[in-house]
């Protein structure tokens, strides 16, 4: 009888010792269960934008390799449209700009992503623009929330002084996963131009947008 009382007691104290666990996991890994697509924006035949030998595709893709890093250790599960330099046209699309663009939201869809960011590097013709900012359509209703939740650490971390601000483009406008299109910084900018060539600034691009998607998630089930 003494023995199986503390059969059970032994069992009680590993059940409770596995939820705390669990709830010190949740804690420490807050975006457990998630499923982010990464997509580095251009690639392969598309370079983007450009300032010489620099090429958009190229910077667009160390930022998001450094966002998996970020979104992984904090328990994501990450998919990538592109790891390399490739563009995802078939050799059968007649308009290999729309091609590519169509099957990085196939990859989203089929991903069963809770959401996406799309990683891109601006361009305006005075030099003076600069800034890290956050694109989104409205074809989510959520959409606008993950755009200021990033934005907002942006605006906090990276001093950025730009606003969040609506997009009609084919790729934002054509699927109901949330997701935004992040533009982290201006090509045509000398300083941030600079800036973003370094892995210390891509991290720190990185990181604003983890915490922006964790703060986003934390609204979302607050609601």
């Amino acid at each position: 009888m003494l023995k199986n009382k503390y059969k059970s007691l032994l069992i009680t104290i590993l059940i409770l010792l596995f939820l705390s666990i669990q709830i010190i996991s949740a804690k420490k890994l807050p975006l457990s269960n998630i499923i982010i697509t990464i997509d580095p924006g251009h690639g392969g035949r598309d370079p983007g934008t450009s300032y010489n030998s620099i090429l958009e595709k190229d910077i667009n893709l160390q930022i998001a390799l450094q966002l998996e890093k970020k979104l992984i250790n904090k328990g994501a599960t990450v998919y990538m449209t592109r790891r390399s330099d490739v563009d995802l046209s078939s050799i059968y699309d007649s308009k290999k700009k729309r091609g590519d663009l169509y099957r990085r939201l196939l990859l989203i869809k089929e991903n069963k992503s809770n959401l996406y960011i799309s990683i891109h590097i601006n361009w305006y013709g005075n030099a003076n623009y600069h800034g890290a900012e956050v694109l989104y359509n409205q074809i989510n209703k959520d959409n606008k929330l993950l755009a200021e939740s990033i934005m907002k650490e942006f605006n906090n971390n990276l001093k950025s002084n730009r606003k969040i601000h609506t997009t009609d483009l084919y790729m934002y406008k054509n699927t109901t996963v949330p997701g935004v299109l992040v533009e982290c910084g201006y090509l045509s900018n000398y300083q941030e131009r600079n800036l973003l060539l370094t892995e210390d600034y891509q991290k720190k691009l990185s990181e604003s947008i983890t915490n922006g998607i964790i703060n986003y998630f934390k609204l979302i089930t607050k609601s």
